[in-house]
């Protein structure tokens, strides 16, 4: 059984996504030819996946201007 990889999660993964924890793309640190190899994986409940997407589109739509943050996928 994999575990969700969201904060202190125990429930069992359903969801296998190219977004780490805290919102970001992660490189695999391999020479990659596609999206698919270039970017780590992480293992989701679906509860947890969801609550992830939510942070992240806020994030996104929010215009920023003013603070430091850098675009989801810099990282």
């Amino acid at each position: 059984m994999v575990r969700c990889e969201f904060d202190d999660c125990t429930k069992k993964s359903t969801i296998v996504s190219r977004l780490s924890p805290e919102g970001y793309l992660v490189s695999s640190g391999n020479k990659a030819y596609s999206f698919r190899e270039a970017y780590r994986r992480f293992n989701y409940c679906e509860k947890c996946h969801n609550t992830l997407m939510k942070e992240v589109w806020t994030r996104v739509r929010n215009s920023g201007k003013d603070d430091d943050n850098v675009a989801p996928t810099a990282i």
